[in-house]
């Protein structure tokens, strides 16, 4: 990452880019990142590492996707209901057939234009092709979404819904390590605004 993006900081770009990186991988609080810093030496705030990962989290993102190995063209969609700082929130998210992401996003509401949105960030991203086989778990107004988005001609014609609960165990057992690895976030702005990556 070139030294322009740090300047005028106060810490070095290695230790900036060690706090989001631990954030961002490892179920860790600011606080807690603030506490593993403070015992190697370094007093910083846990607002701090805040603003790093609002500021970083996005360009690494931008950077990172154009290394993600291509996903195949079934995927496995599903949504996941969260609760952040006492807000709900619904996490979408996709994998493929061999259980690689495809994407996710982050909704304040489960509904038809949430899975839309979805839809639409994940076929930006270029490590995805559009979708031969959709498999959902049922649920109405994701149905809804991909027979539009299919008239509208953003999902190919020859896409097809597929409505197999337990094909989608795969993404299901995959939320599990999601949500343990979000549980310790603190604000729901902070994970809203990565979805929006």
């Amino acid at each position: 990452m070139s030294q322009h993006l740090f300047k005028y900081k106060h810490f070095e770009s290695e230790i900036i880019l060690l706090c989001v990186r631990w954030y961002l991988k490892y179920p860790l609080s600011y606080r807690m990142l603030a506490e593993m810093m403070q015992e190697r030496g370094l007093k910083l705030t846990h607002t701090t590492i805040m603003r790093w990962v609002h500021q970083y989290s996005p360009i690494i993102d931008e950077r990172v996707r154009r290394h993600i190995k291509p996903t195949n063209d079934s995927w496995r969609m599903d949504e996941t209901y969260l609760k952040i700082k006492g807000k709900n929130a619904y996490l979408y998210r996709s994998v493929d057939s061999e259980g690689k992401t495809i994407d996710f996003f982050v909704s304040e509401h489960r509904d038809k234009d949430a899975a839309k949105k979805f839809f639409r960030k994940a076929l930006k991203a270029i490590h995805n092709q559009q979708p031969r086989v959709i498999t959902t778990d049922k649920y109405a107004a994701t149905e809804v979404a991909i027979y539009e988005m299919i008239y509208s001609g953003i999902l190919s014609v020859s896409t097809s819904l597929r409505k197999v609960k337990y094909l989608n165990n795969i993404i299901e057992q995959d939320h599990r390590f999601i949500k343990r690895k979000i549980r310790p976030m603190l604000g729901f702005d902070s994970f809203k605004k990565m979805s929006d990556w």
